[in-house]
């Protein structure tokens, strides 16, 4: 067969009703794989829905997002209700509610050092008082550099965003939430959930199609950055040597 009518091909696996490709830029095979969510295998959660958005950004600035633990005061604190423009957010007339997060982000020991997990809890207040009704408890693991299963446990049932970010073009990233939730809960708690996650990710949005990824940033010697630090160290794994960089990036105006 003459080399100009062959196709290239790429190893494959199905989990959770996906297909993934393993894209390395040397070609080596798998060194890991994909877990499966049981609840989802035996169909005990069902799809309700996706979200996409396309993201102009470095492709390390979305996973680095589980380690920053501090951007969730600053950018998640404000009632869904007040929208998702970063610059009037914190009107007066949504002070009367708040979102409250904790949160921690630690890697995994070998032999699941390619996976990441952030806890966080989640509680809504208004007018000071508590809505239990809305508490969540989330485990989030990053699972290489393009995957994460977003766990929930809460009032209104338990399920999972299925989160991907895949690389279209230098600096163009294509983000989608999937939700899988309980098959008897009804349709409207999984939109009112997907709709809660779209609008706290279009507030993150909004930072990373304006943020310049720098390669060696400055840290300062704190629980936050030293978190982000860690993530940086963790995701670096998944580069290599021929990994694809950009040539023509410019730090000056000079262009």
């Amino acid at each position: 067969v003459p080399d100009v009518a062959k196709i290239k091909s790429y190893t494959s696996t199905e989990v959770n009703g996906w297909i993934y490709l393993w894209y390395h830029a040397e070609g080596s095979e798998p060194t890991w794989q994909i877990p499966v969510i049981p609840e989802i295998q035996s169909g005990d959660w069902v799809y309700n829905g996706r979200t996409e958005h396309y993201i102009n950004c470095h492709i390390e600035e979305v996973p680095e997002n589980g380690a920053d633990v501090q951007h969730l005061k600053c950018v998640h604190t404000p009632l869904m209700t007040s929208g998702i423009d970063l610059r009037y957010m914190w009107s007066k007339l949504w002070s009367f509610g708040s979102h409250s997060w904790t949160a921690s982000w630690e890697p995994h020991p070998a032999p699941e050092e390619h996976i990441g997990t952030m806890t966080l809890t989640h509680c809504l207040y208004l007018f000071g008082k508590e809505m239990n009704l809305i508490d969540m408890t989330v485990k989030a693991r990053q699972i290489g550099p393009g995957i994460v299963y977003l766990t929930f446990q809460s009032p209104l049932g338990n399920g999972a965003f299925l989160h991907h970010i895949t690389p279209s073009e230098p600096l163009l990233q294509k983000l989608v939430h999937n939700i899988y939730i309980q098959r008897y809960s009804p349709t409207v708690v999984a939109n009112f959930l997907m709709l809660g996650e779209a609008i706290q990710v279009e507030r993150d949005i909004m930072i990373w199609n304006n943020k310049r990824y720098e390669r060696k940033p400055m840290f300062v010697k704190s629980k936050e950055d030293s978190l982000v630090a860690k993530h940086r160290r963790w995701y670096s794994q998944f580069y290599s040597e021929n990994s694809p960089r950009l040539k023509f990036q410019k730090d000056t105006m000079e262009w």
